[in-house]
Formats: structure tokens, C-alpha cells, sequence
């Protein structure tokens, strides 16, 4: 899969609108979309207020998603417009995803919010022994916007 052939700014404009739609409706703002060749499949914005779920969070809710009604997850790409907390990055990983793109890291994410950071999706990638690929920063500025319109 060539990773740099994607539309990164695009696909991470979807998600950051869907990080969007999720705080216009009194949700986290945080969205995500999953990619396959380079075109969106599936989107998810939070909803752990409007579901009252803590798990609803869009990166999970995509990750199992795909593990349930897709065969092929290992050939999607996640964009997401913060970077997956550790609960996220366990479900990508066991959904055997095959990328994650997000824009603003939540060690950034945190400082916005006023919170202390949590451990980085990297880092439970890396501790569980995944390869799935990671690619920071996209839209940086944009994602920031998001966070700091709600907190």
C-alpha cells in the first residue's frame, strides 16, 4: 500500500468534520474516517455523552466496525483528527488495521484540554508488537482549532 500516494489533507478534512458534528452536538470533539484505496468507507464522530458510553469513542467504533463487517481490514487506513487514546490504539490494533493518520497528538490534545497526556498510541502499537503505521501531525493547525473552540 503507498501510504503517500493518499490524500491525506482531504481524508483528515473529513474527520475533523466529523469532530465537528460530534461537539455541535454536545459530544468530545473528536471524528474519524476509515480509508480504503484512498476513499472514505466509513466516518464516526464521538458520542460518549449522546450513546452515555465512555466507549463511544469514533476510533474504536470504526476499528470494531471493521473487524465485524469488513474482511479486509488489514488494507484500511484510519484519520482521525486527535490521535487515538490507549483504548483506541488496542482496538485498531486488534482489528489489525493497517495505518492510523491523525492531526493534532493527544499529548497536544491534553495541554488544550488542561488534562495530563496519556500514554501514545505509538507507544501501546509498540507494546503490543504491531505495525501499524502512524503518521502525526496532518492538519495540525485545523484539528487544534477543533479542541480549543471546546475546551
Amino acid at each position: 500500500m503507498d501510504l503517500e500516494a493518499f490524500d491525506h489533507e482531504s481524508h483528515m478534512a473529513e474527520a475533523i468534520d466529523c469532530a465537528r458534528e460530534a461537539a455541535s452536538r454536545g459530544d468530545e470533539p473528536y471524528g474519524s474516517v476509515l480509508v480504503k484505496d484512498d476513499e472514505v468507507v466509513m466516518r464516526a464522530g464521538n458520542r460518549i455523552n449522546t450513546e452515555d458510553d465512555i466507549r463511544e469513542h469514533p476510533e474504536l467504533t470504526l476499528a470494531k466496525r471493521a473487524a465485524a463487517e469488513r474482511d479486509d481490514a488489514g488494507e484500511l487506513v484510519m484519520y482521525t483528527s486527535t490521535e487515538p487514546c490507549p483504548m483506541c490504539a488496542g482496538g485498531i490494533d486488534i482489528a489489525g488495521l493497517h495505518a492510523v493518520v491523525y492531526s493534532v497528538s493527544g499529548e497536544r490534545a491534553a495541554a488544550i484540554r488542561g488534562t495530563d497526556s496519556l500514554l501514545s498510541s505509538t507507544d501501546v502499537f509498540a507494546a503490543g508488537g504491531s505495525d501499524v503505521r502512524v503518521i502525526p501531525d496532518v492538519l495540525r493547525a485545523e484539528g487544534e482549532k477543533v479542541h480549543e473552540a471546546r475546551w
